[in-house]
């Protein structure tokens, strides 16, 4: 039988991620988080939850979730992901220019 709660800590602490951290996320307590790390049958969502926050697809561990596509509960990798603040800024302020334009041609004033 799978302990649910030794595998989900160790992928964990492997993270690097603070328990406190994780704990604020998911609208918990640190105590709850060393409570579910004794839990042999932490329930799915939890662990769905966590695999979220810390990055990590736990269906290669878990039985159950082999059966759930669990990519898609990861952020996917797209050329958008590396994008600063300064670029979107940029392109925030062209749309808008570009959208203000386009009201002044469509709706002249009439003087």
């Amino acid at each position: 039988m799978q302990h649910r709660g030794e595998i989900v800590e160790r992928a964990i602490r492997k993270s690097g991620y603070p328990i406190s951290q994780i704990a604020r996320k998911l609208g918990k307590s640190r105590r709850w988080m060393y409570l579910m790390f004794d839990n042999s049958q932490v329930d799915i969502e939890s662990i769905i939850s966590i695999g979220k926050i810390i990055h990590h697809d736990f269906s290669n561990e878990i039985r159950e979730l082999s059966a759930i596509n669990t990519s898609s509960f990861l952020e996917p990798e797209t050329k958008y992901n590396k994008q600063t603040k300064e670029y979107w800024k940029n392109k925030y302020l062209r749309l808008l220019e570009n959208y203000n334009e386009l009201l002044k041609k469509t709706n002249p004033k009439k003087e």
